[in-house]
């Protein structure tokens, strides 16, 4: 039987119940051919968990699922599988080894998906640049991380050249397919190459994803195979399922965009992608494409309720059944309002680059507690400490350290962060409330002590993006003669509006020494690509 095998094979999963159950409600242990079984399980132990071998045995499963569609068409597990055979071969003509590291700049397409198998098939490590890269973070990131090839699309190409970089792969091209400069496609080396398996490499590749860098240049946060406990402890809380079609908007190169790409290993779910996020767009695709998932930051979410009313009305997402939103804290009344539109099926994970997965919220937590992260999924530990590591009770603010089998490994570049007894900083402060629910208040090094007394941006935030002109509102800590320390805020509006209103908004709403001591008018947030705000850029002084 399956869970025999599971219980036996699969690299390090806790074998218990709970894993059990939940896979099992997710479809995944489910009838097989003794014989197709057994090929899964020697792929696993030979390739690992990773995308090498999530994929190969994905193909072997069920080859002609359909494994992923883009703006080229669809391709299928076996199709996917293949590809990146013959994708291998020539990444290894062009001196790519065990243990090197090839670079992705890509957005979202099979070129992806292609290059990160491929490098994977041979124990290469995987390194995922951000596509909204300024020139000179690429080229402190790509110094710092010294790749043997670089897979990129054509537009990041002059970018690219400021960093000297050697080999290059074009990844996707511009005009009609074809290159217009020196390097070779990823559609021209799979052509050249066989396609027939390879033998399993002597290491198993690691990926590379790198932090935000909102506060200074991006670290590299290297992370093994996490097995399937990985898995397991989203679908603990968030009810996946087995060959499910979902569409992630949020970028692949991000942990959560690439958190679903694994996924889709395991559930054999068929990936739909799209290489920009245009609000409409998302909608139009998620429900022409029939999805029954969609994966996005929040940011896209705020767009999407930012089109018209009657826009939101023309699309019709009552098959989606799951709204999976990561990488930034839900602002407002953002969560409810979707809910209001689209139904019951928001799922917002709070968590980092450094811990994965630290608490999820589900659509009842979002009703009952709209700015609330949730409640920590199977096999994690999520504490609240002081300044000397001692554990606060429910109610009281500290430090949020998070324990999982998922924590990375250090930077890429030397350090780590804090530890206290297995437990890992997020570098966040937050409280449990009394039904358990974890509330993130702030970055640890964004509150400011205004007139005695603590104040966190995010509070100030929620309360300005509840005002019905507010499209979008930063905050950041300014000095202040009489206080010490007061707010700036930074505000998009929809209309006209006096700064003395909002003021008194939050007068209304705060305690007055929370009141921003100005508010500066913007025509829109200075935001990475994966939709964080770069508080960095904003005027504080």
């Amino acid at each position: 039987m399956l869970q025999d095998v599971l219980q036996k094979t699969v690299a390090g999963a806790a074998a218990t119940g709970t894993t059990l159950k939940v896979l099992g409600q997710a479809g995944v242990i489910r009838p097989h051919r003794p014989v197709a079984l057994a090929r899964v399980v020697k792929v696993l132990r030979d390739w690992g968990t990773g995308p090498a071998g999530g994929f190969t045995a994905a193909a072997l499963l069920d080859p002609r699922r359909t494994a992923l569609v883009d703006e080229l068409g669809s391709l299928t597990f076996d199709e996917v599988h293949r590809r990146s055979n013959a994708l291998a071969r020539a990444f290894a003509d062009l001196g790519v080894s065990e243990g090197d590291s090839v670079a992705l700049m890509c957005r979202n397409h099979r070129g992806f998906v292609d290059a990160s198998i491929a490098t994977a098939k041979l124990g290469a490590d995987i390194l995922y640049l951000n596509t909204a890269f300024a020139g000179p973070q690429l080229v402190e990131v790509l110094e710092r991380e010294q790749p043997v090839l670089v897979v990129h699309d054509e537009e990041f190409t002059g970018l690219l050249a400021k960093a000297h970089v050697g080999t290059s792969v074009l990844a996707w091209t511009d005009a009609d397919g074809d290159a217009t400069g020196s390097d070779p496609t990823l559609e021209s080396l799979i052509a050249d190459q066989s396609d027939d398996d390879l033998d399993p490499a002597g290491r198993h590749g690691r990926i590379v994803i790198l932090t935000s860098g909102t506060t200074g240049t991006p670290k590299g946060a290297p992370r093994s195979e996490a097995g399937i406990d990985a898995a397991v402890s989203l679908l603990s809380r968030m009810p996946l399922r087995y060959g499910w079609r979902t569409h992630i908007a949020a970028p692949l190169f991000h942990t959560w965009g690439f958190a679903h790409l694994a996924l889709s290993m395991l559930l054999g779910s068929t990936v739909v992608l799209h290489r920009r996020f245009e609000p409409e767009n998302c909608l139009r695709i998620t429900q022409d494409e029939r999805c029954d998932s969609l994966v996005v930051i929040p940011v896209m979410l705020q767009r999407m309720m930012a089109l018209p009313e009657e826009t939101l009305r023309r699309y019709d997402l009552s098959r989606v059944k799951v709204v999976a939103s990561s990488g930034s804290a839900l602002p407002g009344d953002l969560a409810t309002d979707w809910m209001d539109h689209f139904g019951e099926n928001l799922y917002n994970i709070y968590g980092s680059t450094e811990v994965a997965y630290a608490s999820i919220a589900t659509p009842r937590d979002l009703r009952e507690a709209p700015s609330a992260a949730g409640k920590p999924p199977y096999a994690t530990i999520v504490k609240i400490l002081d300044p000397d590591g001692r554990e606060l009770p429910p109610g009281e603010s500290g430090r949020i350290f998070v324990g999982n089998g998922l924590l990375f490994e250090g930077y890429t570049g030397g350090g780590h962060k804090e530890v206290v007894d297995g437990l890992m900083s997020t570098g966040d402060v937050g409280r449990f409330d009394e039904d358990g629910r974890l509330h993130v208040e702030g970055r640890d090094d964004e509150m400011i002590v205004s007139g005695g007394e603590n104040v966190f941006p995010k509070e100030v935030e929620d309360c300005l993006m509840r005002h019905d002109a507010v499209v979008e509102v930063a905050a950041v800590g300014v000095d202040d003669a009489d206080f010490g320390k007061r707010l700036r805020a930074f505000v998009v509006v929809s209309r006209s509006t006096p700064e003395d209103e909002l003021k008194d908004w939050v007068k209304e709403n705060l305690a007055r020494y929370k009141v921003p001591r100005e508010i500066v008018f913007l025509d829109e947030l200075p935001r990475n690509a994966t939709g964080k705000v770069l508080k960095r850029d904003l005027d504080a002084d």
